[in-house]
């Protein structure tokens, strides 16, 4: 039994590309077998939380250079990405320890946008998403927001469409070098905005009223 002491988090910051090398039927989802890449593996146990294209899944079993997790019906409807032998932005869990390299990450992706166009701009590379609307309210300029499970910073928002620069590094080292027009990418809106809106509910919801 696992007993954790604090939520589960992720910075946004890519450890490894992995791959999906097997998918195997569940009586509800699948169980995705996932080389790990360059992951280090040397400290994961059962239990541990990865974080795979954004999305946080338990390990169920481990080698040194792989592992698996099991991914409900509702999860593979909801996010992208993990239904084929795709490649994978991983990182574990952070750790209290850890450097916050990116901005705090919870690994529940709010929804699925669609890139709108991709395509280099001098050395780096302009992506525009077009959010699903009821996210579109949490996404500010320059403000955070994890596509992919990649943390990355907004420069434009119209509506539901934003977009951000991509510097060669972050192109280099994740899975968004794949992106094409109508590519499904898995978001996460920062956290903070989802407190800021609770808090604000609280002044015209009576049940709130203390």
């Amino acid at each position: 039994m696992v007993i954790r002491s604090f939520p589960i988090m992720f910075t946004g910051i890519v450890a490894a590309v992995g791959k999906i090398t097997e998918l195997q039927a569940l009586a509800e989802g699948k169980r995705l077998t996932i080389a790990a890449g360059g992951l280090d593996m040397s400290d994961v146990a059962l239990g541990d939380s990865i974080a795979c294209n954004g999305v946080c899944l338990t390990v169920v079993e481990f080698g040194p250079d792989h592992f698996k997790v099991d991914v409900s019906r509702e999860s593979l409807d909801c996010t992208a990405g993990l239904d084929g032998p795709n490649e994978l932005n991983l990182e574990k869990a952070l750790r209290l320890a850890d450097r916050l390299g990116g901005h705090l990450v919870t690994g529940h992706v709010d929804g699925v946008g669609e890139v709108v166009r991709f395509e280099p701009v001098g050395e780096s590379h302009e992506l525009l998403i077009r959010a699903p609307a009821p996210l579109a309210r949490y996404i500010a300029r320059k403000g955070s927001i994890a596509v992919n499970g990649v943390s990355l910073t907004t420069n434009r928002v119209d509506g539901p469409d934003f977009s951000i620069n991509l510097i060669p590094h972050t192109v280099e080292v994740t899975t968004l070098r794949h992106l094409r027009p109508g590519s499904r990418v898995n978001l996460e809106v920062d956290v903070i905005a989802r407190y800021v809106e609770r808090m604000q509910s609280a002044d015209t919801d009576p049940r709130l009223k203390v």
